[in-house]
């Protein structure tokens, strides 16, 4: 025997060394991983030989693989093991505990690790009924050195986290050895605080061998911590939390303190056992503390700089214990140390690290929103304090690729890239500063803080400014603050706004003069953020619209007219879209200006270099926004005849009609994508013109659309003329201004989608030129959206702007064919009856929307989709449309729409791909083609539950898309699908063709790889389109397919908990309704795979027997899901790990309760209640 282990352990031997060794061949390595593999598998002799090989004479390598065939051995093998083979592998481990090691400082730690995780093992298995005394040996153990005691401390943390944490045992055992560490947790937590303090105690004494001791106590300390009851924490006058923050200042120990001091400070519960926490408030552990926050900013090392974020996480908890603790009707009095704590977190307010900085700021919310902290003096010095320091904080500084700025050093440990940063910094600041700036701007409301560094700009430096020069930094802080300033004041300060102060702003913000497109920029926003007081001072609303027409014609000196930089369009957009702003939120303080504003606009648009197609467009919608307030019908719809009379004309001209709209080859040569162009820049694109004139005309009817308005108010809109009836509910019936005009541009729009669908058919792409041959194309920004990637970095601002011939025509099709659906689908809400009685609605849209649908790639589909579900919703919604017109309009064009997405065929190429597209990881064709399909089918499955399910049931959907986005392990019940069709579901029931399109369409979807799309599926729409059917007589192949689709949906995604309860709640609902009446579905459930047949019957007899007993709804739905359990699909990672099985031991035992016999012990009167004799009734 002993020779034939020692055979087996040199070939081992050599295995091992063959597999670690670089320079073996991959064929020797597979061959030596093989022969280790099943040597492990079945072998009898792994006890001896892996006691053999993990003794301390043999290499780290070989003894680490020793070590992992004992742990193989008590996984998988214990369960068959004879008792006294198990008693002399726990004895030779135990030996290997004492004396298999070498000395702390010597001994691998991946050796330490396994040697632990064998002796957990064996715990998890045995204790405590068959292994009483563990605890005890262990700390026996921990007297023999500092090896053993290291080895102690890492089991008892493992075995903590695999019971609590991880949770890999059975409820049962799981829940014996928790209740016996917690029985024992007195002696356990007093054993772990002697042991550190010894310990401590001879490192200072220079004893490294004990240092590495501290460090694995205060390890296994913060894996208890976390879930012991607060009063092992606190006992003995929190001795453990003093000591922790005594060790903050020892180098060697600190960062494992500060992180075990964390995990205390995060405990919730009952504030009476959390109060001791406030003894960290006095003389000695603050100033610990505060000592390690003021010495914050020294040598960057890494180490150093994770105990510094351990540390400022440690102050913002304890700041939350403070804020929860201190309160007028709590006995917990402010601490005198309040104002060292402050100066503590006021330490990392102000240190380089911008992940530093932005921890601080909830903390510092929620002291200045406290109500009885708030008011403390040393709080409220403190908030002017933060209000100087937020100033500074609020400028970008710290890129990583830079070097000008103490920050950029931790920046660099922080964040990958200057993009990561910027996010960090967006979300970290702005989002944040809302919520504090509300508390302490009462404070400085009246102070000379914001007017200095207000009124004071930073100099420009000569020439323009890029993104990281100081000076658009600073801007762009003070416009950061701004914003979030003047929206916390007009929602918290309504009696008292500071009307003065802020138009001396305003005042000091339109004197301003720059040429600089980035500052200028800025100082935009500012205009914006200030405008708000304006309502106060009406008298400066020509200042600011002059301010902003001068914007919206920016230019640098001697720049041509195109091509423009990229700052110099974002500051014209930006004055435009200030300018709609306005208009938008306050129109009646800028009608009084209409004529001063429309005269402007005459003369802007008189010439035509001065605005492109967009900015016109865009001083159009402000001018429609204004006409909103003229609250005459007659007045306004004279205004926007006059203002649309242009783009009617040429929209409506013979040319358009007769030849450009209606015909796509003459249509292709309009626009110029039939041309051939070899040098770009040299050669003029003539047909540049008349895309600007599609695209104006476009545009300018999108925003008269989206824009004009009735008055919002009944009596206004009934004395304007707005109102022109009343449906038989009494809900009145307004007309829109626009209507005439969008009336006559409706037949060309028509005429323009269908030219533009009819673009994609074999013989119209066969007209593009070898330019354009990609011009149908997705574009490369979109591509990165939609394939969730991000956006490249645009640095160059001060640049031209040079696109290519190609990027135009992209743009200008993209545009096009979205702005022609965006017209329709905000012509629903905006015209209601005006729009849904045309006549022969349906028929035309039907004919040009829906025409050469099989040849439009998906981007275009899921663009149309996504706009026209706006557009049935709103149908389907608004009160003044009666439901005549769900039958005569709607289901005309839901019925093709879904018969033409040929979704499932889609699916079917895409699961018929193999993983091998995929192995370049590069951005494949192939990726993109599936993540539009994905992205479509969300699209249309969304537009059939807002139609058929109604608003309500759409909200649930969204809910239940959320759910799938958070999975965890245990996730809630799914919500059941209660919700009523609406009046167009229930309307396009009747029509069987329609019916069973949304039917199909639903069901086949829940098996298609979409986790998101078959949970909400599941969950809201597929029961809800089939209950309506159920009580009728559905053929038995269409039952046994419903319910099969369903069974192939937990195949493919049942691994997913989300998914899982949905789809199985979904079965049993199929299930319970229909079995009674169609016993296929019987024949279908046994051919599920290990199905008990016996509970099976069980089930069916309760269902079909109406005087069985019927059990509670959560019961039936267990025994239901273990019924499907064989269907179930496991993910891959799963399909092939071999199961561990523990058994569970003997229950602990109990002491019986006393054998007392209440009748005789007691005189509870029962004799005399019940005697004939008593009058006590």
């Amino acid at each position: 025997m002993a020779e034939q282990v020692a055979a087996m352990c040199d070939q081992l031997i050599k295995a091992v060394m063959v597999m670690m060794d670089a320079e073996t061949n991959q064929i020797y390595r597979l061959e030596a991983l093989k022969f280790c593999e099943e040597f492990k598998e079945t072998s009898t002799l792994c006890v001896p030989c892996g006691l053999r090989l993990a003794d301390k004479s043999q290499p780290a390598v070989v003894r680490h693989f020793g070590l992992q065939i004992l742990e193989q051995v008590i996984k998988f093998r214990w369960n068959n093991m004879q008792q006294q083979e198990k008693v002399q592998l726990k004895e030779c481990a135990m030996q290997l505990l004492a004396t298999g090691t070498h000395s702390i400082l010597e001994e691998e730690s991946h050796v330490k690790d396994a040697l632990s995780r064998i002796v957990v093992e064996m715990i998890k298995r045995e204790w405590p009924q068959h292994w009483p005394d563990m605890l005890k040996e262990m700390e026996s153990l921990s007297s023999q050195g500092a090896a053993q005691t290291e080895l102690v401390m890492l089991i008892l943390l493992r075995l903590a986290e695999d019971v609590i944490t991880f949770q890999t045992l059975p409820s049962q055992r799981r829940r014996d050895i928790q209740q016996t560490l917690t029985q024992n947790m007195d002696s356990i937590f007093s054993f772990l605080l002697t042991i550190l303090h010894i310990n401590v105690e001879d490192y200072r004494k220079l004893a490294k061998a004990h240092c590495r001791v501290a460090v694995a106590t205060l390890n296994t300390l913060a894996g208890y911590v976390d879930w012991v009851t607060l009063v092992h924490i606190t006992s003995r006058n929190c001795q453990l939390l003093e000591m922790l923050c005594l060790l903050l200042s020892e180098p060697e120990l600190q960062l494992e303190a500060s992180e075990c001091l964390l995990i205390a400070l995060s405990r919730k519960g009952k504030l009476e056992e959390r109060k001791p926490f406030m003894l960290l408030f006095n003389d000695v552990a603050i100033q610990y503390i505060l000592s390690a926050a003021q010495s914050a900013d020294g040598l960057v090392v890494e180490r150093r700089y994770v105990f510094l974020k351990r540390l400022c996480q440690v102050l913002c908890a304890l700041g939350f214990q403070l804020c929860s603790l201190v309160g007028p009707c709590s006995e917990v009095e402010v601490p005198p140390n309040l104002t060292k704590y402050t100066e503590a977190l006021l330490a990392f307010t102000t240190h380089s690290s911008q992940f530093l900085k932005s921890c601080t700021v909830s903390t510092w919310a929620s002291l200045f929103r406290h109500e009885t902290l708030s008011k403390v003096p040393v709080v409220v010095e403190m908030a002017l304090e933060y209000l100087k320091v937020s100033t500074t904080n609020l400028v970008r500084t710290g890129f990583p690729s830079k070097q000008d700025s103490p920050s950029c050093v931790y920046s660099r440990m922080d964040f990958d890239s200057d993009d990561d940063f910027n996010s960090f910094f967006s979300i970290s600041f702005e989002v944040k500063l809302q919520i504090s700036v509300l508390i302490f701007f009462p404070l400085v409301a009246n102070s000379s803080t914001l007017k200095t560094f207000f009124l004071s700009p930073a100099k420009t430096a000569e020439g323009l400014c890029s993104l990281m020069s100081p000076s658009v930094l600073q801007w762009d802080a003070l416009t950061v603050f701004m914003e979030c300033v003047m929206h916390q004041i007009f929602k918290s300060m309504d009696e008292q706004l500071p009307i003065d102060q802020s138009m001396e702003l305003l005042q000091g913000v339109l004197n301003y003069e720059t040429r600089d497109p980035l500052i200028l920029s800025c100082v935009l926003s500012n205009i914006s953020a200030l405008f708000p007081f304006v309502t106060h001072r009406p008298q400066f609303v020509p200042q600011v619209l002059y301010k902003l027409f001068k914007a919206v014609t920016f230019h640098i000196d001697l720049e041509n007219k195109a091509p423009r930089s990229r700052a110099v369009k974002n500051v014209r957009r930006h004055a435009c879209s200030a300018i709609i702003k306005i208009c938008r939120d306050y129109p009646q303080f800028i009608l009084p200006c209409f004529d001063m504003f429309y005269n402007h606009v005459k003369e802007l648009f008189a010439n035509e270099a001065l605005l492109t197609f967009l900015e016109k467009c865009s001083q159009m919608e402000a001018l429609v926004l204004i006409s909103n307030q003229f609250k005459d019908f007659d007045k306004q719809k004279a205004f926007l005849d006059e203002l649309t009379a242009p783009i009617i004309t040429q929209w409506t001209s013979e040319e358009m009609t007769r030849f450009v709209l209606w015909d796509p080859v003459k249509f292709l040569s309009f626009v110029g994508a039939d041309e051939v162009f070899t040098e770009q820049r040299e050669e003029r694109d003539t047909a540049g013109p008349n895309r600007g004139q599609l695209s104006f005309c476009l545009y300018a009817m999108l925003a008269v659309v989206k824009r004009a308005r009735w008055p919002a108010d009944l009596e206004e809109a009934r004395a304007g003329g707005f109102v022109v009836g009343c449906t038989p509910a009494g809900a009145p019936i307004y007309r829109n201004p626009c209507a005439a005009q969008f009336l006559a541009f409706l037949p060309n729009l028509l005429a323009l989608i269908r030219t533009q669908n009819s673009l994609f058919m074999p013989e119209n792409v066969a007209r593009l030129s070898e330019t354009f041959s990609r011009a149908y194309d997705v574009m490369d920004g979109d591509k990165l959206v939609i394939l969730g990637l991000p956006q490249p970095p645009l640095d160059i601002y001060d640049a031209p702007v040079h696109k290519s011939l190609l990027d135009r025509m992209q743009g200008f099709f993209n545009s096009l064919f979205e702005n022609c659906f965006h017209i329709l689908g905000n012509a629903g809400p905006a015209l209601l009856q005006d729009f849904y009685t045309v006549e022969s609605l349906a028929e035309g849209i039907i004919g040009s929307a829906f025409t050469s649908l099989d040849h439009v790639p998906d981007h275009r589909l899921r663009s149309m989709i996504h706009i026209l579900r706006h557009l049935f919703k709103k149908l389907s919604e608004v009160i003044s449309c009666p439901p005549e017109y769900h039958d005569s309009l709607l289901r005309p064009l839901l019925g093709p729409l879904f018969n033409y997405m040929q979704l499932n065929v889609k699916w079917q190429v895409i699961n018929q791909r193999t993983s091998a597209v995929y192995e370049d990881c590069a951005v494949t064709q192939e990726m993109l083609e599936e993540q539009l399909v994905r992205l479509l089918t969300r699209e249309v499955l969304d537009l059939l539950s807002k139609g058929c399910g109604g608003d309500c049931f759409a909200k649930k959907c969204a809910l239940a898309e959320e759910d799938v986005m958070m999975e965890s392990v245990q996730v809630a019940s799914s919500p059941q699908p209660t919700e009523e069709l609406s009046e167009l579901g229930k309307c396009l029931m009747k029509h069987e063709s329609v019916y069973m399109s949304l039917l199909t369409l639903s069901f086949t979807s829940l098996s298609w790889k979409d986790t998101t799309n078959c949970h909400r599926t599941a969950s809201m729409v597929c029961w809800n389109l089939l209950r309506p059917v159920v009580a009728g007589n559905l053929l038995p192949e269409a039952v046994t397919w419903f319910y099969t689709s369903v069974l192939r949906a937990l195949q493919v995604h049942g691994q997913h908990e989300a998914c899982n309860t949905p789809l199985c709640n979904l079965a049993m609902l199929i299930y319970e309704n229909l079995r009674p009446r169609y016993m296929e579905l019987r024949a279908v459930m046994t051919q599920v795979p290990n199905i008990s047949i016996d509970a099976l019957d069980l089930y069916d007899q309760r269902l079909v027997d109406p005087n069985a007993q019927k059990a509670g709804e959560k019961k039936r739905r267990d025994q239901f899901k273990k019924l499907l359990a064989g269907t179930i699909g496991k993910a891959l990672c799963q399909q092939f790990r071999k199961e561990v099985h523990i058994r569970n031991l003997p229950s602990l035992f109990k002491k019986p309760k006393p054998d007392k016999d209440i009748v005789e012990t007691e005189q509870l009167g029962l004799a005399a209640l019940f005697s004939p004799e008593s009058n006590a009734l």
